[in-house]
Parts: structure tokens; sequence; C-alpha cells
């Protein structure tokens, strides 16, 4: 029997969301093959950093990995948007350094998913929804494209399959709230992952949207 295992943060773990809807796992279940099941080791407000101890809970049987993490890094990094800039260049500088911050804890992270030796997929980060607020969610958009870049980055230089998020869940309908996938949004990411864990099988890296 084929275990796929969710890691994460909420993108995953968003019953709390959904209004009594099902939740990620839920529907991943409902979409897998017969003869497939999946788990849910993703925790609600989860950060790099806490993989690892998703990873010790790993069940045995583990066959594939799917993770969706660093969404709570970003918001946490977020802070620099408000800081004051002397020009563009000094703006881009300051993201720049947010950037490497998030690459380094994404390496780590990933190498300690890699060193488990089994399939493992990764997520990019959605671009939030601020209904009413256009200029803010714009302005996230962007800078989110410096975090995404190192997730696809290390995602290729490994050679895994990615998720790219941004694509699965594209409409206001998609979202619970602004950073969190409604039961429409999740039915998406579901949809996506069970596309990966059956559909790939190459040595070379991989975007599925759907």
């Amino acid at each position: 029997m084929q275990h796929v295992v969710l890691l994460g943060d909420s993108i995953f773990a968003n019953a709390a969301y959904v209004g009594g809807g099902p939740d990620v796992v839920a529907q991943v279940r409902r979409k897998l093959p017969s003869g497939w099941r999946a788990s849910l080791a993703a925790i609600d407000g989860a950060m790099i950093a806490d993989i690892g101890q998703q990873l010790q809970g790993l069940s045995g049987d583990a066959t594939h990995i799917v993770v969706s993490i660093g969404g709570n890094d970003a918001l946490g990094h977020s802070v620099v948007l408000a800081e004051p800039s002397r020009s563009v260049a000094d703006s881009l500088e300051q993201l720049a350094a947010v950037q490497e911050l998030f690459r380094r804890g994404y390496r780590t992270m990933l190498d300690t998913v890699l060193r488990r030796g089994l399939p493992t997929t990764v997520c990019t980060i959605y671009e939030p929804r601020y209904p009413g607020d256009p200029e803010r969610t714009r302005v996230r958009a962007a800078a989110l494209c410096i975090i995404n870049d190192c997730i696809i980055r290390e995602a290729a230089v490994s050679g895994v399959p990615i998720i790219d998020l941004r694509f699965v869940c594209g409409e206001d309908a998609d979202f619970a709230n602004a950073i969190e996938p409604s039961v429409r949004g999740g039915n998406n990411i579901a949809a996506a992952i069970v596309s990966a864990v059956t559909q790939f099988a190459g040595s070379r890296s991989e975007i599925f949207t759907r």
C-alpha cells in the first residue's frame, strides 16, 4: 500500500477554516487510487524549523512525502515591507537579505526531508487575498516572488517535483480567509498532490498545477 504523508502548515492542516467541510487530507484520500492512503502530519502555524519535528513522527510505512511550508516564515519576514528605504536599490538589498535567510533555512529543511530517502514533493507559497485592499495584495504577491524563487531553485537542484500553489489557488473562492484554503481551494490542492505523487517518475524537477 502506498502511503502519502503531508508535512507543513495550515495549507494542509486547514480543518479549522472550512466550517466543517472536508480538509485537504480528506480530499486527498478521496482522490487517491485504490490501495493508497494519506495521513496528516502538518500543523497549523508551523514554520520551516518545525519540519524536523514533524518528521520524527513519520509513519514507518510512509512511501511519499509532500511538504508545504514557508508561508509563516514569509509572514514573519514581511515586516521588511514597512522598513524605511533610501532608494529602490536599498529596498532590493533588504529583500535580498530576507531571501538568503529563507533560502538557507529551506535548503536545510529539504536536505533533512530527503535524507529519509522517500519520493518528496514540495509546494510554493500562494499569493494571499486581501479583498478591498488590492495594493496590499499586489505588494505581498510581488514580495513572495523572492521567496518562491528559493523554493523552486532548491527543488530544481534536488530534482523533486513542485506543486505551484499560485496556479492551484488563483481565485478568491479558493480562500477561506486571506491566507487559508477554502474547501474549493483544498480540493484544488488535493488534485495537484495526487497528480504529483502518482505521475512524477523522473529525476528532474517538474511543476504540477492541477
